[in-house]
This record gives structure tokens, sequence and C-alpha cells, in this order.
């Protein structure tokens, strides 16, 4: 085992498939080192269970408050101030999962973009770094996040997935990076693999987005198709070998860059 503490900056530890094991999944996560988890609010609801959940484990565990853009239809006054409000508690560490998905549509593309504008808005008036997601709306992303990045302490790109392009961009306007086990598809993170070592080291943090994206270089694999934050060590192990670049070097870097980050 590594020396280095892992933190999994993005971990959806509130989904029901952990309702059976959660604390078997946070033992077992400690066991592999990764030890601080920030969880992940997507909605109202989700929001309030992921700081619960964090409260349980002071200083172990963390959360983010927003409204993920599938959930933006139903962003309103009510919800804003909801999570306004969330905002005040100590474990609350960022505004987010924020941003555009147009992959998907769950939610019309004019409601995505007004919940997003309204989260940038609440991140820059608490202080809080923002939490970001990105699918195939890149142009509409940048045209809304551009204006508000000077304003806005500090910004990630969560669950990273895109191309050349997409990263060059993100580094100019100051985000940081998050890299998950999307490094470890074999049919889909070929790309991500080739550029993951523009990425300066300052600039880069690991998540696992569990229950999703179980990184498919698993061997043995798991039974199950379920993501767990400690498989997080995997994607280490992957990341560094893309990079060229020793895995205590990745693991001391993305802990520290976390740990500032999210002020922690």
């Amino acid at each position: 085992m590594m020396p280095v503490d892992l933190i999994d900056i993005g971990a959806n530890l509130t989904h029901h498939s952990f309702d059976d094991d959660r604390d078997e999944v946070i033992q077992r996560a400690s066991d592999a080192g990764v030890r601080r988890m920030i969880l992940t609010g997507s909605s109202e609801q989700g929001s309030r269970d992921a700081l619960s959940l964090a409260a349980n484990w002071p200083e172990r565990m963390y959360a983010t408050v927003g409204v993920h853009p599938h959930h933006a239809s139903d962003y309103s006054d009510a919800v804003h101030l909801t999570l306004s409000e969330l905002t005040a508690q100590d474990a609350v560490v960022a505004v987010g999962e924020c941003g555009l998905d147009y992959f998907r549509n769950f939610s019309p593309q004019d409601e995505q973009r007004d919940a997003f504008r309204r989260q940038l808005e609440l991140a820059a008036e608490t202080g809080l770094p923002v939490f970001l997601h990105q699918r195939d709306a890149h142009k509409d992303f940048l045209r809304i996040l551009e204006p508000a990045m000077s304003d806005v302490a500090r910004a990630v790109a969560h669950c990273f997935t895109g191309g050349a392009t997409e990263l060059s961009d993100y580094l100019d306007l100051g985000l940081t990076i998050g890299i998950t086990g999307w490094i470890c598809d074999e049919r889909r993170g070929g790309d991500l693999k080739n550029i993951v070592g523009q990425i300066p080291l300052d600039r880069l943090m690991i998540e696992t987005d569990a229950p999703y994206l179980l990184p498919r270089t698993l061997d043995p694999k798991p039974k199950t198709r379920r993501n767990e934050p400690m498989y997080l060590r995997e994607v280490l192990r992957v990341l560094a070998d893309a990079t060229g670049q020793p895995e205590s070097v990745i693991a001391s870097a993305t802990t520290e860059n976390a740990e500032r980050f999210f002020a922690l």
C-alpha cells in the first residue's frame, strides 16, 4: 500500500445501490487508502442527502450542493434558496454538480443554461469553488462559464471525457481537471489517455464517480458493475501509466490539489 492517502473528489455514495452496504464500502475505500471523499450533490434532495452523509463522517467526507443539468427543470427560486442555505454548512466544499448536458437533454437546454448561470452566481456569492459537468455542449458551456470565471474562486471539470480542444479551452480558463475510470475504458478512453499528459500536475484531480464508470482494466473483474471508491487506486494506476509519471508522484499531486482546491 502506498503511503499517500487519496481523495475521491466525486463519489455518489448516497446512490441507492449503496443502501445495503454503505459502511462496508466506506471501510473498503479506507483500507485501500481512499480515506477522504467529496460526495456529489446533483439535485435539491441529493444535496441534502450528500450533506447528511458527510456530517456523519467529519473530516473524512465533504459534500457539494447543486443541481445537475438533468434536473435543471426543477430549478426554482426556492431550490436556489435551499442551496444557498446549505452552503453555510461546514461540510459543503463546492457548488455543483452543475453545467450542461446536451447528450441526454433530460431538461430543456434553455432551462439547463439558466440553472447553470444561477449556480455560477451562487458560487461567486459564497466564494466556494464550482463542480462542473459538460457533455456535448462545449460551446454553450464556455460561453456561460468564461465571463463568470473572474468572479468564481476555482472550478473543476468533473469527470473530464473530452478531447484536445476541450482540454486546451478548459486549461486556458484556469480549470482543474477531474479524471475518472473513463481513462480505463479501451473503447472510449483512448483519446483521453493520449492527451492527459498535457494537464499540469497542479491542475489534476482524480475521482471514481461511483457507482458509475467502473474501471474496465480491473483484474480480476468485480462480480458486479457497480463502481466504488476503493477502485480510485486503479484510476491512479492507469493515469500514472498514461502520463509516464510514478504513481507516488500522481498520488501526492492529486491529494495536495484536492486539499487546496476544496480547502480541506
